[in-house]
């Protein structure tokens, strides 16, 4: 059930139309948020959190699991620490990773793990790791290809730069991530929509849905923080140049780079931890323009900012809910209505 338009809210019909019409069907609990020129304009919460007598009323606040967006947020930190001269952007990270000296592995810099060409493998299936070290194991596994020669989706890579970050900062990534977290505590779990029954879990609420993040106490650098889509959209307008430098987090320089495109990949061009839109069967949609970034997230979550057009625009859903579907259209259909609402066509 989605609460009543406010006022702010009017303009907003085609997107608001979108998601009440998914509500229910391929998500039980969402939050939108579209901001643009740096303010408000749409913000609304629909559904519940699950689909049983145990569901609460999803919230404008309420916390989502973010999946893979939690990779910006941890590019970010990456990216304070190259900004603060704690690590070389295209240097060594042998001294960091000493396990790496005398291996492929030791060409690997931070760019390319930022920017997915590091040659990680993309992942393991869970059932793998169950006897493993999960950190161990994405660092010594053996690489896919040469590093910088092509793009290949790796959550062992950004696994990689949370355990840099740790051995950087010698603390741990909960204690660095703000204003996003990692594990909620038991007492919030249940106002956090469900995601997948996922047979080996049963119904997951509250905790992180991928696995190699469990198995990691569900604090990883690839996936497991918990936030708001004000978080999220925050998060963006680090990036978003009309404001770049306003908020402090990054130099204009750095952000301006990040949302640079560092790799080329017919699918999804790869900027630092962003991906860029490539074509229009992306999931932002036909509207946004080339210069657009965000990133998705595998339970049914995304994000995606247009410098062009000076918006942004976050998706918060529970989708995995009801499987592992492809909600790509669902995705591209709150963008495109988000450009048509903002009569930015």
């Amino acid at each position: 059930m989605a609460r009543p338009l406010l006022a702010v809210d009017r303009a907003f019909a085609r997107a608001d139309a979108v998601l009440r019409e998914a509500c229910g069907k391929q998500f039980t609990g969402a939050v939108a948020r579209i901001e643009q020129a740096g303010k408000l304009r749409f913000e609304r919460a629909y559904g519940v959190t699950r689909l049983d007598s145990r569901g609460r009323a999803v919230a404008v606040d309420t916390l989502f699991d973010l999946a893979s967006i939690t990779k910006p947020f941890v590019t970010t930190l990456a990216l304070r620490a190259v900004a603060e001269g704690r690590i070389d952007l295209d240097g060594s990270l042998t001294h960091v990773f000493p396990e790496w000296s005398g291996r492929p592995q030791a060409a690997i810099t931070l760019r390319m793990l930022l920017s997915h060409t590091s040659g990680m493998n993309s992942g393991a299936d869970y059932r793998e790791l169950l006897d493993h070290n999960v950190v161990q194991f994405s660092l010594e596994r053996e690489l896919a290809a040469v590093p910088g020669e092509r793009v290949i989706y790796s959550d062992l890579g950004f696994i990689a730069v949370g355990e840099l970050l740790q051995r950087l900062a010698h603390r741990s990534l909960r204690a660095l991530a703000r204003p996003a977290i990692f594990a909620p505590p038991a007492r919030m779990r249940d106002g956090i929509p469900a995601t997948e029954d996922d047979g080996w879990r049963g119904r997951v609420q509250g905790v992180v849905h991928d696995e190699k993040a469990y198995l990691m106490g569900g604090t990883a650098g690839h996936a497991g923080l918990f936030g708001s889509a004000s978080d999220v959209a925050r998060l963006a307008e680090q990036y978003l140049p009309a404001r770049a430098g306003q908020h402090k987090l990054l130099p204009p320089e750095l952000a301006r780079e990040a949302i640079s495109e560092q790799a080329f990949d017919p699918v999804l061009r790869r900027g630092l931890g962003w991906a860029l839109k490539t074509t229009d069967e992306n999931s932002c949609g036909r509207y946004l323009s080339r210069e657009t970034f965000g990133h998705t997230g595998f339970v049914g979550t995304c994000v995606w900012a247009d410098p062009e057009r000076d918006c942004s625009g976050v998706l918060l859903t529970n989708a995995v809910y009801f499987g592992r579907n492809d909600t790509r259209d669902l995705r591209a259909a709150f963008y495109e209505a988000m450009v048509e609402d903002l009569g930015m066509r």
